[in-house]
């Protein structure tokens, strides 16, 4: 199949969740060495909360990424918020009007979310943050909608992207946030924002990939 239903999305929702706490103590390491470290507890606080909330109520894949948005933006604290608050509420906009959708659904929706991001931080590709991630993750799946390619190996190759945009921030010098104080001492890390953005895009994917 090549769609799936929006209706269908909170399974997708609830491994995001459980993605982002199983890796709750790998994040803070990451971000321990050249952030604040309280990345991956902030991270587990926000998607904890989506999750105590709505793991009894029926929404729909985009529903649910813009009251996780919600919660992101307005009750944990860091510049991570307001953020992934961003991404999600942008994607669930693009997509809520959607009954199914498609591999360029999709992409639209992730795409919105990297506008919505770009248009609060100036952030780049090659500036040691989760746009790394994200970018060539939109791009595959923009490729994909142009080229027809079945959305399932669309999703494999997401991941892929998602993991080599992540690996990428590790020889980077950072540009923003705290770590960029660092200068040249903040390359040889991964950024914290790319590997959690990594841990969500895949989370998606293979969520996703379950539901076509």
């Amino acid at each position: 199949m090549s769609t799936f239903k929006n209706a269908a999305g909170k399974p997708v929702l609830l491994k995001m969740v459980k993605g982002i706490q199983d890796n709750k103590a790998y994040l803070g390491e990451v971000d321990g060495l050249i952030g604040d470290g309280d990345h991956g507890m902030n991270m587990n606080k926000g998607f904890s909360v989506f999750e105590e909330r709505f793991k009894d109520e029926e929404f729909t894949f985009s529903e649910g990424l813009d009251e996780l948005g919600m919660i992101l933006l307005n009750e944990i604290g860091g510049s991570m918020g307001p953020i992934y608050g961003t991404i999600f509420m942008d994607m669930a906009e693009a997509g809520e009007d959607l009954e199914e959708i498609s591999t360029a659904d999709f992409a639209a929706m992730l795409e919105a979310g990297l506008e919505g991001l770009c248009g609060i931080v100036d952030a780049k590709v090659g500036d040691k943050t989760l746009v790394d991630t994200l970018s060539p993750a939109v791009d595959v799946m923009k490729k994909a909608a142009e080229t027809g390619q079945d959305f399932k190996e669309a999703l494999e190759e997401m991941k892929k992207a998602a993991e080599a945009g992540r690996d990428s921030t590790k020889d980077m010098v950072a540009k923003f946030g705290r770590s960029s104080r660092l200068g040249e001492r903040s390359r040889g890390v991964l950024d914290a924002g790319a590997t959690s953005c990594c841990i969500i895009l895949t989370a998606m994917a293979e969520g996703i990939s379950e539901l076509l």
